[in-house]
């Protein structure tokens, strides 16, 4: 039998267009709506140089991208507080203790576009316990986590989808300061910030951890993650249940049948865990 040259690459293409299509979730997940094209190679002139031959060489292990990874220091403009350690927290904190030790934190550069410090809301003894990027404007001008159109989506899930008030879990972000633009938290300001959200889940004590979205994921995970790919499978974070999913704004950009499905799916799981 005669296969022909399409037959041949037809499923190179159809595994790179799967490739293109996954990536470009991701970076609509991250809230990347354009990019710069990259210049093009300039090629020397005259005639190509022999090419040597290859040498073959063991494949490098894949190395974590340093997206969510703490830094020892803020990058340069940021404004730290000279002499701030990491806190450290007793078997079980109030949160009372961890906002005061929070204070009106300068520990990074995120205090100086700030109007508010977004701690947390809701159950202090609550079973489940979502965590998701950081405040975006709505958020910055209340004080609160999720009250933008993201967090009435959330509060949709929870309230008429798992059918629970909002009242009764426990949310929060992983930088409590918003971002410039609701950029993506940079390592610096997420190093600073992570000792908070670790007094907070030591506080509430949860049974079982959301994850809403790639960076709260990929900081609970120690590694940077694709959200597409870990979303809806069961995870730990010292030892307690953790489940990643679409962040709800995401599921507002991309408002399909499938999305909705999987972050019920995942809430739901979530849920059961949570009273099992």
């Amino acid at each position: 039998m005669v296969r022909t040259l399409g037959e041949d690459i037809a499923p190179e293409a159809a595994s790179i267009l799967a490739d293109a299509r996954e990536t470009l979730a991701e970076l609509a997940e991250e809230g990347v709506d354009e990019w710069e094209p990259a210049e093009p190679l300039a090629l020397p002139e005259g005639p190509a140089p022999a090419l040597a031959q290859p040498v073959s060489k063991p494949r490098p292990e894949p190395q974590p991208a340093p997206l969510l990874q703490p830094t020892p220091s803020p990058q340069p403009g940021s404004s730290p507080e000279p002499g701030v350690e990491a806190p450290t927290w007793g078997e079980r904190p109030t949160l009372d203790e961890v906002r005061a030790e929070l204070g009106d934190c300068r520990r990074c550069g995120l205090c100086e576009g700030r109007n508010s410090i977004v701690f947390g809301d809701g159950n202090p003894e609550a079973d489940l316990m979502f965590v998701g990027e950081g405040p975006g404007e709505q958020e910055d001008r209340q004080g609160l986590p999720f009250v933008g159109r993201a967090g009435e989506l959330l509060t949709q899930m929870i309230e008429k989808g798992l059918e629970i008030p909002r009242s009764s879990v426990y949310i929060c972000n992983i930088v409590k300061c918003r971002p410039p633009k609701n950029r993506t938290p940079l390592p610096p300001e997420v190093s600073a910030c992570s000792p908070f959200l670790d007094g907070q889940i030591a506080a509430v004590r949860p049974k079982v951890i959301v994850a809403l979205g790639k960076p709260a994921t990929s900081l609970l995970l120690g590694r940077d993650v694709a959200i597409t790919r870990v979303r809806g499978t069961w995870h730990e974070y010292r030892g307690i249940p953790l489940m990643p999913t679409l962040h709800p704004a995401y599921v507002l950009r991309q408002y399909t049948a499938e999305n909705r499905r999987n972050v019920w799916d995942d809430l739901k799981a979530a849920l059961a865990k949570s009273r099992g």
